[in-house]
């Protein structure tokens, strides 16, 4: 979704005359600034750690190709399948022919800016294949048929009212907006049938560990195990640049990540996948994809600027 100058000029006086709005947006990131805050005061020289690890993602920077070489041939010992996208165009296509492949008409997916990126549901709606998003706010925004306006709280600006408004519609009857465990068991309900539908389950990717050719999720919801577990086939779409060399330098990105993220020790799920599920395993899925997506990454990497980015 594109908008012209003029365009955005004339939604953003809309938005900041919406009284709704700006009250979801002052409690959402009041709350967020305060729990960062507190997290950040817990870790002693917080900011020589954030150095530290700037200096661990130069270094990484400067050694990527070799850094994703060797992702790619660990993940694939370990029973996975690595496939390399150009743009998004490449990375949308290598999604839409494993849903082929697999028969698949339904995918579940974890929250994802990967795939926000490369507009990945819209390409699977023109291929025939039904994109759920599962987490949470991801999905109040589907069902509003709306943008994401938050990394880290996509649906930020939206009141429990309006929320309330899109779950009765779903449900056919109508729900207290007054009851937040009544709206997210109705959710939990709805999701839960499309779980056991999906035919391929999709993801991002917060860390690639290159000595394991491990992929790390964090979340705070469950639905991300869900969506990695329950259906047979499950792809990653991760950026390049997510790469690390070791567990060593994973563990430091992992103790920042969630505190200057949502103001947390550690993420409420943190998950590592390596492969598919093993003959021992009680679930998981039959194959694993990992689409490691440039769409830009390496021009970018070029330029000193963007690397900082």
């Amino acid at each position: 979704m594109t908008a012209t100058f003029s365009q955005f000029r004339q939604r953003a006086t809309t938005a900041i005359e919406d009284a709704r709005l700006q009250e979801a947006l002052d409690r959402g990131t009041g709350n967020f600034r305060k729990m960062r805050d507190q997290a950040v005061s817990e870790v002693p020289h917080f900011e020589e750690l954030r150095d530290h690890f700037k200096a661990i993602r130069s270094a990484t920077l400067a050694q990527l190709a070799d850094h994703l070489e060797t992702f790619e041939r660990n993940a694939i010992s370990a029973g996975a399948h690595v496939h390399w996208a150009r743009d998004g165009a490449e990375a949308c296509q290598i999604v839409i022919e494993l849903a082929r492949e697999h028969g698949a008409s339904v995918a579940t997916k974890s929250k994802s800016m990967a795939t926000e990126e490369i507009h990945l549901n819209e390409a699977l709606a023109e291929a025939g294949v039904e994109a759920v998003e599962t987490d949470l706010g991801e999905w109040i925004l589907q069902l509003a048929q709306e943008m994401p306006s938050h990394i880290i709280a996509p649906a930020i600006h939206k009141t429990k009212g309006q929320v309330a408004e899109l779950f009765s519609e779903q449900a056919g009857r109508p729900l207290p907006e007054d009851d937040i465990p009544a709206l997210t068991a109705e959710a939990r309900r709805i999701l839960r049938e499309r779980f056991l539908e999906a035919g391929i389950g999709i993801s991002g990717g917060n860390i690639a560990v290159a000595e394991t050719g491990s992929v790390v999720l964090v979340t705070n919801e469950g639905n991300g195990r869900l969506v990695t577990s329950a259906p047979p086939v499950h792809v990653a779409v991760i950026g390049i640049e997510k790469v690390t060399p070791t567990w060593d330098e994973a563990a430091v990105w992992l103790s920042l990540l969630a505190r200057s993220a949502a103001g947390q020790p550690l993420s409420i799920y943190t998950s590592v996948i390596t492969g598919p599920a093993r003959a021992e395993d009680a679930d998981g899925p039959e194959e694993v994809h990992i689409v490691l997506l440039d769409n830009g990454r390496s021009g970018a990497f070029a330029d000193a600027q963007l690397r900082q980015t």
